[in-house]
């Protein structure tokens, strides 16, 4: 009979030896053989059907109590529970729906009290490559006051390039209303240039998109995607934007695992990219002189750990200096990606 090991049955399903290990303490996925001398974990090739279906349960974020259940029904009941499941959960979306429609009317009339320094300067590098990709599909922008990366899917960079083309207008345009109105509003312009570069390929298209623009001595940062914004101040990385994707919001809710989420197959799925469907998030940022900010696509945080990043961004180096390293660290990885880093140092 051949098994397959552990570690083979987890990379052709997507779940790692941790993640196997819970599941089979839990019953939900139990190995077919254990050695009773080393305790090693074997499993049959047709295990992988239920496994899978273990992964892509746990990645709509299903409790494992009620995972237990599906698998072990029949085919017409497992489509029941899944149908049971899901309506239950957009019922609760329903329900919190209203409750953040009225947080966010009261939130509206708080005030909120910045100290804006009017005189902070920029000095910024970035560094992107095409990794192991054929071809570059993120966009970079570096102007004097907007800074941002644009993270393209499909067969052309066309939607990136025009993402991060109508962000740049901040540099130079005036503006009359307040800065999270008019950055909304260039976003705005961004997604429909975005998607009008994606009408005539062949193949589905979009961009992600994270920019930081410095006014009024604040940072206002425009997010959509897997992209990243973080701030570096007094040796501490923080980063300012959540991911967009279905694996981080499951990871946030304690419906997976850091592991699981590490090594899902589907980690890198969005839930939001930029189009006139999706709104990005819109931050105000205090900034002062002495922070660094720094932009990377998940080419870059996706194969760094955060700890290396850190120390990486911690350099007292200048960014030209510092995006290079960065990027170095990214290649000795072997680079799967197209990645793109931003790293902008902040003066008075």
């Amino acid at each position: 009979m051949d098994y397959l090991t552990i570690g083979d049955f987890g990379r052709a399903s997507g779940l790692t030896p941790k993640a196997l290990r819970l599941y089979d303490d839990l019953g939900l996925l139990q190995p077919a053989d254990v050695d009773p001398w080393t305790g090693y974990r074997r499993y049959l090739p047709d295990q992988l059907v239920q496994a899978r279906l273990v992964a892509r349960l746990r990645l709509v974020g299903m409790p494992l109590a009620r995972i237990r259940d599906v698998v072990a029904a029949t085919g017409p009941q497992q489509r029941a529970q899944l149908s049971s499941y899901w309506t239950q959960v957009e019922a609760d979306h329903r329900a919190r729906r209203d409750v953040v429609a009225t947080l966010l009317h009261e939130l509206d009339h708080e005030e909120i009290d910045m100290h804006h320094d009017q005189h902070l300067t920029a000095t910024a590098a970035a560094r992107h490559g095409l990794g192991a990709r054929t071809h570059q599909l993120d966009a970079v922008h570096l102007g004097t006051r907007v800074f941002a990366v644009a993270d393209g899917f499909g067969p052309a960079a066309g939607p990136s390039t025009a993402a991060v083309a109508a962000l740049a207008s901040l540099d130079t345009t005036s503006y009359d209303e307040a800065p999270g109105d008019a950055l909304g509003e260039t976003v705005a312009r961004a997604a429909a240039a975005a998607a009008e570069a994606s009408r005539d390929l062949d193949e589905e298209a979009g961009t992600t998109l994270t920019a930081v623009w410095l006014v009024d001595g604040t940072a206002q940062v425009a997010h959509v995607g897997d992209g990243r914004a973080h701030r570096l101040r007094d040796g501490m990385l923080e980063q300012l934007t959540r991911d967009h994707t279905l694996v981080q919001a499951l990871l946030e809710e304690g419906r997976l695992t850091e592991d699981e989420a590490r090594s899902h197959p589907h980690r890198s799925l969005l839930n939001r990219a930029l189009n006139d469907r999706s709104e990005a998030d819109l931050l105000t940022c205090d900034v002062r002189a002495g922070d660094r900010l720094v932009l990377t696509t998940d080419g870059v945080h996706g194969v760094l750990e955060r700890a290396d990043l850190e120390r990486l961004l911690s350099s007292p180096d200048a960014p030209e200096a510092v995006a290079s390293a960065v990027a170095g660290a990214v290649e000795a990885t072997e680079a799967p990606d197209n990645y793109t880093v931003v790293v902008i140092d902040l003066a008075a």
